[in-house]
């Protein structure tokens, strides 16, 4: 398994601050010390923004990009049977491809635990989180680690306080001058293009979840529509857009090795539809939980459409459809 994840992410946003200006982002370090860069709290930010977070995320263990409709195919290693959108998606897809995918997803990328310190609040993900280590999740998948850097991604609308960053650093067991903090609200473009990244890390979480063993995959490829920020600005609405777009219009593709027996059973069970609460937007059933996303049926977080490929046997185990319709609506279609 890859380690240094905290150094690799620290090297690409060093490199993309390079071109900060064209990025739409504001860098800046704080009186303790700590770098912050605004991608889209107070700063435009951007696609090319939410990539460069999206990259930070996976600690350069995968390539994130944009396909538009009508544009050629983005070169990738992998390939679904076939697409859930047959080529006519009406928004840009958000695809993303690892070769190292639990250390890029599940140790770095995924919004493994929240932020919060007096009236701050964000979700956090990114290598920070393997290096203050508290999630249970390392226990299982080791990767756990120490850095001299310490690179974090906080999903809010509010950039972080000292007092926050100071605990960020504490934690991590760096000093405040080698924290670096990328932040977005998900109402802004880099936000929510860095959230809907996440949907290979969705069908990754939800193995673990089923206690499949990750050892046997190999690469994996995830794909999901871009939604528009909405006009003004609205959180929860981003929050229901980037959602919907992974568990109503997603597809992942994952290499898998091992016997077949099975993976038809697993495909199924990995895909939203297997929720009860599959099909309503999911605004409204967050609405219903009170804006708590632990008392959300834990089933629901996952992709639309799942496909494992069987290295060893050739055999494709594909499960779930695309509901088009929930997505028109949630992205503001009618």
């Amino acid at each position: 398994m890859p380690t240094g994840l905290n150094v690799r992410a620290a090297e690409i946003v060093a490199e993309g601050l390079a071109d900060a200006a064209r990025l739409g982002v504001v860098d800046h370090r704080t009186g303790a010390g700590v770098q912050i860069v605004d991608a889209g709290v107070k700063a435009a930010g951007g696609d090319e923004a939410g990539l460069l977070l999206a990259h930070a995320a996976l600690a350069g263990l995968g390539e994130v990009w944009l396909e538009a409709l009508g544009t050629p195919p983005h070169h990738r290693r992998i390939h679904p049977a076939s697409d859930p959108w047959q080529g006519r998606c009406p928004w840009p897809i958000v695809a993303v491809e690892s070769l190292a995918p639990i250390a890029a997803c599940l140790a770095s990328q995924y919004a493994g635990w929240k932020v919060s310190e007096g009236k701050y609040f964000a979700m956090a993900s990114g290598p920070l989180r393997a290096a203050i280590g508290r999630e249970d999740l390392y226990d299982d998948i080791g990767l756990r680690e120490r850095a001299d850097v310490a690179v974090g991604i906080l999903e809010s609308s509010k950039l972080p306080p000292d007092d926050v960053c100071l605990r960020l650093a504490t934690e991590a067991g760096v000093s405040p001058d080698r924290l670096l903090l990328l932040v977005a609200r998900t109402a802004s473009s880099a936000g929510t293009l860095q959230v809907v990244a996440r949907s290979l890390e969705t069908a990754l979480h939800k193995l673990h979840d089923l206690h499949f063993d990750l050892s046997r995959i190999r690469a994996g490829l995830g794909r999901a529509p871009l939604p528009p920020v909405p006009a003004p600005p609205d959180d929860l609405e981003s929050i229901g857009r980037t959602n919907d777009a992974i568990l109503y219009g997603g597809q992942v593709v994952l290499e898998v090795t091992g016997p077949d027996a099975g993976l038809d059973d697993l495909a199924s069970a990995m895909v939203s539809g297997a929720s009860a609460s599959h099909g309503r937007p999911f605004r409204s059933l967050f609405e219903e939980a009170g804006y708590d996303f632990y008392k959300l049926d834990p089933a629901l977080f996952a992709p639309a459409v799942v496909e494992l490929v069987n290295l060893d046997t050739g055999v494709r185990h594909r499960a779930g459809s695309i509901m088009a319709d929930v997505v028109r609506t949630s992205f503001g279609g009618g």
